[in-house]
């Protein structure tokens, strides 16, 4: 089978129509239907129907959608691997959102280096449709997202399940006007749909950062309040840096980690995995 048939068939399964795959692919809509067509005759089986709202897979189609998955992963590992570069044994590319890579995906690769020297690694910074799009189609071998869709033929694990807690600066200059200091941390789309529904006492936030330990940094420096993990603000809390705002809502917090489901043919991706719960159980 084409690889460029499997990769515009997961598209259109993806966007939910042929003019969306073909936007996506960067080609015209008569090729992507000319190669599903010459893919279903390969098959023997439709897979799509053909609507005004788009296309549905049909039962074949959905039988063969991990199948599909499955090829594209192989091609991007058998790419990968003949990248590794010399000296190492694999090459493992991992994805995670901005906010998470500064301290835990840092701590990660830095327990890597020191566990699996022999590994290669590809770090990938993104957005969660983007990165699960990487690892659908084998770009990713792992995802470290907040809040994951599910994928058939991939495994979804908890990693971490930490509290975001509103501290604020105990120096004057922070406790000056709640309203005008208080600095929003996008911590991803869950905090936000909490966050936004809970009553907010502070008023329209004057900074909103995408990085944890910038917004944090900035109120140790600034003055203000947001909110962090509690884990982080923990010491700073004791050193009298910083302050918990009582009677203010907490948020949970949860890390996740996706991966293929045939992780016992990895070895490499176990250890990325035993790295990754490590790093996560420590920063609690």
């Amino acid at each position: 089978m084409d690889i460029d048939r499997a990769r515009t068939f997961l598209e259109i399964v993806q966007g939910g129509s042929f003019l969306k795959a073909a936007e996506r692919l960067h080609v015209t809509q008569t090729t992507v239907s000319a190669r599903i067509r010459t893919l279903e005759q390969e098959l023997g089986r439709q897979l799509f129907v053909r609507n005004r709202s788009g296309a549905q897979l049909t039962a074949a189609g959905r039988d063969f959608e991990r199948y599909a998955q499955s090829f594209v992963q192989v091609w991007e590992r058998a790419r990968h691997q003949l990248a590794v570069p010399s000296g190492r044994t694999s090459l493992l590319a991992i994805g995670g959102e901005l906010s998470l890579w500064n301290p835990l995906l840092l701590d990660w690769l830095v327990w890597m280096r020191q566990a699996s020297p022999e590994i290669a690694i590809r770090a990938h910074v993104g957005v969660p449709d983007q990165l699960l799009d990487q690892l659908r189609t084998g770009v990713l071998d792992i995802a470290v997202l907040y809040a994951p869709k599910l994928l058939p033929g991939f495994k979804v694990e908890i990693l971490q399940e930490e509290q975001l807690v509103l501290v604020r600066t105990t120096s004057k200059q922070g406790r000056r006007d709640p309203a005008e200091n208080y600095v929003y941390v996008d911590w991803g789309p869950t905090f936000a749909a909490q966050h936004d529904a809970g009553s907010n006492p502070f008023g329209e936030p004057g900074l909103f950062v995408g990085l944890g330990p910038l917004g944090l940094n900035y109120i140790l420096r600034a003055g203000g309040m947001g909110y962090f993990r509690r884990g982080i603000v923990a010491p700073l809390v004791a050193a009298g840096e910083l302050e918990r705002v009582e009677g203010a809502p907490e948020f949970t917090y949860p890390v996740y980690a996706v991966y293929p489901e045939a992780i016992e043919a990895r070895s490499d991706l176990q250890d990325a995995l035993l790295g990754l719960r490590r790093a996560m159980h420590e920063a609690d």
